[in-house]
């Protein structure tokens, strides 16, 4: 019985020919990505903005009253509330700005709580409370500050690892990898107005480990190549090592892709946000190491020589010395 083999050994597709248009495409939609956060924003979650969030299931209900319900939760007094579904139709968040003086007096959020999900039951009997989460302000900003210093942060020591591991060169690939995998998925939930919460924080450090993962194999055999090969033109070898890393690539992103798809589908509507970004970045993770961290090298001027040692003239008449060409 042969094993099944995603890619056959003699596999030889020319990614390199189209460095320039997927290039092109990926710089652009970078640029659409960071116009939609900065102009549509991110639907920040508790845990970044504050406030109170009551998740709300309609247990015999095929789809939540949004509507009726914000009329019955604002003529309670704490303002306008936003409702949002998640995971299935009758599933829905609420979410409330603190009351006055909540700072100070954590019962006044308490009291705000507790008069919502009374009025909630008692109005709609099929109604479930899954969990009431609160944040203050103060917290939310340490959180949102924390969030953004850790992206940062993991960002940069990878490029280091890979500069250090490797060659500057490849650093700078990877980092560049790297953002533009960020990006792409911040543009995805800028689109969707998913919930962007310290979940979804979790999932973009994982993405950024994945793609790190991914795009060590390839610079790995790239190295290994550039040694072997010493007359082979850059674009081919690139070309060589990504065919040669291609079925452990496949291999890699489709088993994460089977398990995710799975959790897309039948996993709770509380994690549907995680799934997707990680989901989103298997695709665009595996994209960046064969389209952004392979093709950049040749725009670094990375040859076959950039990394022999060169002799010195000592060197030189040393081996003229002994005799040899």
């Amino acid at each position: 019985m042969k094993l099944l083999k995603l890619v056959p050994d003699n596999t030889n597709i020319k990614f390199l020919r189209w460095r320039v248009p997927f290039y092109t495409v990926s710089v652009l939609l970078m640029a659409a990505s960071l116009a939609l956060v900065f102009t549509k924003g991110l639907n920040l979650g508790v845990d970044f903005i504050g406030g109170q969030m009551i998740r709300v299931t309609f247990t015999k209900s095929v789809e939540a009253p949004v509507g009726q319900l914000r009329g019955e939760i604002e003529a309670l007094g704490y303002g306008e509330p936003i409702i949002q579904r998640y995971g299935k139709p009758n599933e829905i968040s609420i979410r409330m700005k603190l009351p006055a003086g909540a700072d100070h007096d954590s019962g006044l959020s308490d009291k705000m709580a507790r008069t919502i999900t009374a009025d909630i039951k008692a109005k709609h009997g099929d109604a479930r409370v899954d969990g009431v989460d609160s944040v203050s302000g103060k917290v939310s900003g340490e959180l949102w500050h924390s969030a953004v210093l850790s992206l940062g942060l993991a960002a940069l020591a990878v490029a280091a690892y890979i500069w250090l591991r490797f060659e500057w060169q490849f650093g700078i690939g990877a980092l560049f990898s790297l953002v533009h995998d960020v990006t792409l998925t911040l543009g995805m939930f800028a689109v969707t107005q998913l919930e962007f919460d310290l979940t979804i924080v979790a999932a973009l450090l994982t993405l950024i480990g994945y793609s790190l993962n991914d795009t060590i194999v390839v610079y790995d055999r790239i190295r290994e190549n550039l040694k072997k090969y010493r007359k082979m033109p850059m674009p081919e070898l690139l070309d060589l090592s990504v065919n040669e890393t291609l079925h452990r690539t496949l291999a890699t992103s489709l088993s994460m892709l089977i398990t995710l798809t799975a959790l897309l589908l039948l996993g709770p509507g509380v994690i549907f946000g995680f799934t997707a970004a990680i989901t989103l970045g298997i695709f665009v993770g595996t994209y960046s190491s064969i389209y952004m961290a392979a093709p950049i090298l040749i725009w670094l001027k990375v040859t076959s020589k950039s990394f022999v040692p060169t002799d010195s003239a000592l060197d030189k008449q040393e081996r003229l010395a002994r005799g040899e060409a």
